[in-house]
């Protein structure tokens, strides 16, 4: 049990590290049409995963950590290792504000204008 909770408390700790915008700046980007502009689309729903996950992220910042389950831990190293890929893909020559990069990374709770 120890070896789990050790695992829980690093996934936890790294998801608090990869996302940045709190859960109220995250619902309202949700809302907008940029954040609704970028990712892949699944079949049926026509919602990005990016942004599917934007609203798991939202539910996570609201869980208590005694409350979260195997399956939010799993998602929350998924969050993790998607925004560490997703920095190392920074554009060069774009405006970063307007990014399409800029707005993928906003649907899964980070913000890299966000210091």
């Amino acid at each position: 049990m120890a070896q789990h909770q050790d695992d829980a408390d690093t996934v936890r700790r790294e998801f608090g590290e990869a996302v940045n915008m709190t859960a109220g700046e995250l619902e309202r980007w949700l809302g907008t049409e940029e954040s609704q502009s970028v990712g892949q689309k699944d079949g049926g729903s026509g919602e990005s995963t990016g942004h599917e996950s934007g609203r798991r992220i939202v539910a996570l910042l609201h869980t208590k950590k005694a409350d979260l389950t195997d399956d939010d831990l799993a998602h929350m190293r998924k969050v993790h290792g998607y925004v560490q890929r997703h920095l190392a893909q920074q554009p060069k020559k774009e405006d970063v504000g307007t990014s399409k990069w800029r707005y993928s990374l906003m649907n899964w709770g980070h913000d890299p204008l966000k210091e």
